[in-house]
Order: C-alpha cells, then structure tokens, then sequence
C-alpha cells in the first residue's frame, strides 16, 4: 500500500462532524452541477461522505458508483447503507481513478475528493475518467490546498497546487474552468473531457 494512500484505521477521522462544516458537502455537489436522474462515479469514496449525499440529491432515477481500493473503506460504507433510510442507488466497486472497472461511457459525472494527491499517475486517471464519462460529462477534482496548514488533511509537502491539476488537463486538451475554493481547507477544479 503506497505511503500516501489514506489508512483505513484512520476511517474516523471522515466521520468527524467538524468535517461538515470544513468541507461543506452541498457546496461541493453544487459545483459538480449534480440533478436528479445523474450517475456519478465517486472515486476514493472512504465511507461514503459524498457518495450518500450524491445518491440521495440524484434520486432513484439515477446511480452512484462508490468506487475505493480498499475492501475496509467499501465495507464500512455497506455497513452504513444497511439502515433503512439509506439510499439504494449506490453501488459499491472496488477500482481505483486508473482502473475503475466501470463501464465504458457508464456516467455524467465524476467525482475524485481528497484524492489526487495520493495518485501515482495521474494522466492514467485522466484516461480513465475520459473512458467512463459521457460525452458532455463533468470532471471535479477536490483536493488539499496548499496554503492552508493541516490539520486536517496530508502533509504541505504532499499536497498539489490547483494551478498544476488545470495544466495537467489543459495539456491533455480538457476544458476547464478556473479553481474555485471550497471551505476552509479544500480546491475543487472542474473539467470536460476533449471532444472526439
């Protein structure tokens, strides 16, 4: 397990409360321009904390794939979905931004949160996004700012400045939009696959 993948035995640290008013959820699916009827593949989803809001403002109607490496993050997230009132259009898929296992074309939108500092090869991930989205789908990639101190979040030293993710998709011909702040701590940057 690479050094800077999130340990599962940290899993509470997603659960905290003070998280929500950090990383408010309702901004950051506002941003993704998340309706009802969507699938959205959440990337990295830990347990759950986009992936049950994400089900829940896309109804019925539409799907999320709660996408993580880890079996220990999938498994606490099946644990939460056991209650009544969970949502039931989330489906659980171990994969990782290189190698989701989706289908082909699969979703609107994809959703990669406190992730892409942790990714090996990021122009794979780019690939990979490019394979399951839709034409017209959507790109949001949320991470650590780096002029903000942890805690929360990874080390200074390990976090990747927003300006550098727009390079990475402007040079492979994505359409961006610029960086928008979100909370306290966090970036999110937008992007839509090139055109074929």
């Amino acid at each position: 397990m690479s050094e800077r993948l999130f340990k599962p035995q940290d899993a509470h640290k997603l659960e905290d409360p003070e998280r929500l008013v950090w990383l408010p959820v309702a901004e950051v699916l506002r941003i993704l321009g998340v309706r009802v009827g969507m699938d959205v593949a959440d990337i990295g989803t830990g347990t759950g904390y986009f992936a049950i809001p994400l089900a829940r403002m896309t109804g019925a109607q539409g799907k999320v794939y709660a996408v993580d490496l880890q079996p220990e993050m999938l498994n606490l997230l099946r644990a939460k979905l056991e209650g009544s009132l969970a949502p039931r259009n989330i489906e659980l898929v171990q994969g990782e931004a290189s190698n989701t296992t989706l289908s082909a074309a699969s979703v609107d939108a994809v959703l990669i949160a406190n992730v892409w500092h942790e990714l090996d090869d990021p122009a794979t991930a780019l690939r990979e996004t490019v394979r399951i989205l839709r034409s017209n789908g959507t790109l949001a990639i949320l991470d650590w700012r780096p002029d903000r101190n942890p805690p929360p979040g990874p080390p200074i030293a390990r976090r990747i400045a927003a300006t550098d993710i727009e390079q990475l998709l402007q040079k492979n011909l994505w359409t961006t939009g610029p960086p928008i702040n979100v909370g306290k701590y966090s970036y999110c940057v937008i992007g839509h696959p090139p055109r074929e």
